[in-house]
C-alpha cells in the first residue's frame, strides 16, 4: 500500500474542515493529514486532534496574490512530504473530496495504490448545487450526499489534485504548471463550496472574504444552484463517462493543460450508492 498524505489550507472554514478531517481521516488515517491555517489569529478546533495542524502567517490580503502565495506554499509542503517518505500527496481545498466510485469496492488509498502515476492524477469534477424547492438547508450532522443529489460536471474541478513528485500547482489547484493531466476512471472530485443557498448568503456577508475580493467570485460560482434547480438531471454513469472522454481530449485555447467541455452544462443525479460516503 502506498503512503498517501492529504494537505489543505483554510481560513474561517471549520464547517467544511470538520467534514474534510472526517473523510480523509477515514480514507488515509488521521496521521497523514496536514492542515495549515491561514493566519495566526485562527483557532485550531478540537476535531483536529490527531492530525498535523499548524498556524501560519496570513498569506496576502487580496484574492489573486493570496491564491498564488497559498498554492506556492502548499506546493512546497507537498514536495517536502514527497521527500520524506510519502508516495503521493493529495492537495485540495477544504470543501473538496476525492472519491472512488463505490461500485469499485475500494477505499481511496487502495484505489490510488493500484494507479501508476508519473506526475499527477485528476478526478472528474462534480460541482454540487442545491435543487431549490426539493432540497432543504444542509444539516452538517448528516452526510452531505444524503442531502444533495445534483451536480454539474465541472471542468473547474477536474483538478490534478494527486501528485507523485514535486511540482507547482496553479491557483486553486486547477493545473500543474508545465504538465498535462490524466483523469482517473471511477474517480471523482466532489466540490461542495456552493451547495447551499443559506450558507452562500452567509459567505457573501463575511467581511473577511469581502475584504479579500471574493464577492464577485462567489456570486459567479453560485450559478451552480441555478443549474441544479433548472437544468434536466441526466444519467450519472452515461454522462460522467462522456465528461471524462470529452475533458480528456478537449482543451481551452488559453491553457492546454486544463480540461474543457465545449461550454456544455451537464447536470447529473448522483446514484444512491454514494449516499453514505461524505
Amino acid at each position: 500500500m502506498k503512503k498517501i498524505a492529504a494537505i489543505t489550507m483554510v481560513r474561517n472554514d471549520d464547517f467544511y474542515l470538520k467534514k474534510w478531517v472526517e473523510y480523509y481521516g477515514s480514507q488515509l488515517g488521521l496521521d497523514n493529514l496536514y492542515v495549515f491555517f491561514d493566519g495566526t489569529d485562527q483557532v485550531i478546533a478540537p476535531f483536529c486532534a490527531g492530525i498535523h495542524a499548524e498556524l501560519h502567517e496570513k498569506i496576502g490580503n487580496q484574492v489573486v496574490t493570496a491564491e498564488k502565495g497559498r498554492l506556492k506554499f502548499l506546493s512546497d509542503k507537498a514536495a517536502e512530504l514527497l521527500g520524506s517518505g510519502y508516495d503521493l500527496v493529495i492537495g485540495v481545498d477544504a470543501d473538496e473530496f476525492v472519491v472512488v466510485d463505490p461500485k469499485c469496492g475500494k477505499t481511496l488509498a487502495e484505489y490510488l495504490s493500484e494507479c501508476k502515476i508519473r506526475t499527477s492524477l485528476s478526478a472528474l469534477g462534480l460541482d454540487f448545487g442545491q435543487k431549490m424547492g426539493e432540497e432543504t438547508d444542509i444539516d452538517e450532522n448528516r452526510p452531505f450526499l444524503q442531502q444533495r443529489h445534483y451536480a454539474q460536471i465541472g471542468t473547474r474541478y477536474t483538478k490534478p489534485s494527486i501528485v507523485a513528485r514535486p511540482c507547482l500547482w496553479g491557483s486553486g489547484f486547477h493545473r500543474i504548471k508545465k504538465h498535462n493531466f490524466h483523469i482517473g476512471k471511477d474517480l471523482y472530485l466532489m466540490h461542495f463550496g456552493y451547495f447551499d443557498m443559506k450558507r452562500l448568503d452567509e459567505r457573501f456577508n463575511d467581511r473577511d472574504r469581502i475584504d479579500q475580493g471574493w464577492s464577485a467570485h462567489m456570486k459567479k460560482r453560485a450559478r451552480t444552484i441555478y443549474y441544479a434547480s433548472n437544468l434536466p438531471a441526466r444519467d450519472f454513469d452515461r454522462w460522467t463517462r462522456f465528461g471524462r472522454i470529452c475533458q480528456g481530449i478537449v482543451r481551452p485555447p488559453y491553457a492546454w493543460n486544463k480540461p474543457s467541455m465545449l461550454e456544455l452544462r451537464i447536470v447529473v443525479r448522483i446514484p444512491e450508492r454514494f449516499d453514505n460516503i461524505i
